[in-house]
């Protein structure tokens, strides 16, 4: 048995056609959906990020802005700067890239974004909106996966067993929680976790969000399981220094049902995501 592929390209590109619809329609009643990203530093993956973030932006018609900062910016600095976005009109999702640099809290800065222009899902009031099943802002990268297991026609997952592997406040717990929310009986395991691959093979859908690359081998997993790989790796230069996910893909593509590739997997819907939460904040206003 081979798996069937979910292409996040392909599903990327349907939701994002229908969300530049609605910006449209909301331009046209006068709004026009925005968008600010803070990037703090030289990281150089996560000005990779920001830029594809804004361009995501200006292909479904919404406005974005790009806040660079240097790595010396300090704490109150920053914190000036989402106040002030925090009064901005125009501005309806604030995005601050992680990581920050180290002598800046990430903790207060998050919690310093108003809630209702937290298009990442990650201030407490949000977070917690999710965990009583009054979601407002889901972060975006579980809120992909949802949307992807939605494509393949798995809406209630009563009866379904998911199997969450990490448990991070941007994908683990946000993911077990969205997944109970639909009915699944859920598990989230960790580097705790006792005879992981048992606890795997029992998943009709895993969740692969341990940032190890190829972890998830194809004896620890279910045949026909739907397999969500969150993971992205790039490996040495000396193994080809290609990305790859947490999921042994060639091994797994011959257990699995549905697997998700990487690249163009989860990512591509992480930040159609994003574009989605800031069109909610902009009808929202």
């Amino acid at each position: 048995m081979t798996a069937i592929r979910i292409d996040g390209n392909v599903l990327a590109a349907k939701v994002r056609d229908r969300i530049a619809a609605e910006v449209s329609a909301l331009k046209a009643r006068g709004v026009t959906p925005g968008l600010a990203v803070v990037l703090v530093g030289e990281d150089a993956a996560s000005q990779v990020y920001v830029r594809n973030k804004v361009a995501a932006c200006a292909k479904v018609g919404m406005h974005s802005v790009m806040h660079k900062l240097p790595a010396a910016t300090t704490e109150a600095e920053l914190l000036a700067l989402i106040d002030s976005l925090n009064r901005d009109a125009t501005i309806h999702g604030i995005l601050v890239q992680l990581p920050l640099p180290k002598h800046i809290a990430e903790k207060k800065v998050l919690e310093a974004v108003a809630a209702h222009k937290d298009v990442d899902g990650f201030h407490a009031e949000n977070v917690g909106a999710l965990m009583i099943g009054e979601p407002r802002f889901v972060s975006c990268t579980p809120a992909g996966c949802m949307e992807m297991l939605r494509d393949i026609g798995m809406t209630d997952l009563r009866g379904k067993h998911a199997v969450v592997v990490g448990r991070s406040n941007i994908v683990g717990k946000p993911m077990a929680m969205l997944l109970l929310h639909a009915n699944a009986t859920v598990t989230i395991c960790h580097s705790g976790t006792k005879d992981l691959a048992a606890q795997c093979r029992q998943a009709d859908i895993l969740v692969a969000a341990v940032g190890r690359p190829r972890f998830i081998k194809a004896d620890m997993v279910k045949p026909g399981a739907v397999v969500i790989d969150v993971g992205i790796n790039r490996l040495p230069e000396s193994e080809g220094g290609k990305l790859v996910g947490d999921v042994d893909f060639d091994a797994v593509n011959e257990v699995a049902g549905y697997l998700t590739p990487v690249p163009g997997g989860v990512g591509p819907m992480t930040i159609t995501m994003l574009l989605q939460n800031t069109l909610v904040a902009a009808n929202r206003a």
